[in-house]
């Protein structure tokens, strides 16, 4: 069974709402190399803005397919499985060691889920999702924030997302 750190857990809903993504990108090459082709007959490549611009949305647009593609070939579909310390697919809740009453809720995980949920998301690879890997509840940890200040913060709890 492969690992939950080498995969993305999506639930059903955001699965399909990718796949629908990636199908109308798909679909939409054909208009966009038909726009570049305009483009071209127009003149003059070195001075021809709308070429220029029509061919760097075709870069946009072939990096989110791309993008998309390796998300969904290694995404896991379902509830991410239970576990005993903070993993991906998590939604944690911290409390800042120099202040108790100030606690954040996030999901950890791929940005990519973002658009499934109004939660903050932190990817496992942040300075806080690295370092937040694995503790349990109740467990201090500490990192550098991108400012370069040392933050420390504990485990209040976790639990799978529900998406």
């Amino acid at each position: 069974m492969p690992s939950t750190e080498t995969n993305t857990w999506l639930s059903q809903d955001a699965f399909d709402r990718l796949q629908g993504e990636l199908d109308e990108l798909i679909a939409a090459r054909p208009a966009v190399a038909a726009e570049i082709n305009a483009r071209r007959e127009e003149g003059d490549l070195r001075e021809n803005g709308g070429y220029h611009a029509a061919r760097e949305e075709q870069g946009k647009q072939e990096a989110r397919i791309r993008q998309l593609q390796e998300l969904l070939r290694t995404a896991r579909v379902g509830d991410a499985p239970t576990a005993d310390a903070v993993s991906p697919g998590m939604v944690v809740t911290i409390q800042f060691d120099d202040d108790p009453e100030d606690t954040e809720t996030f999901l950890l995980g791929s940005r990519e889920i973002a658009a499934t949920t109004d939660m903050t998301v932190y990817s496992p690879e942040s300075a806080l999702g690295a370092a937040i890997m694995g503790a349990k509840t109740g467990q201090s940890v500490s990192y550098t924030a991108p400012s370069g200040a040392t933050i420390t913060v504990s485990i209040v709890k976790f639990e799978p997302f529900a998406g």
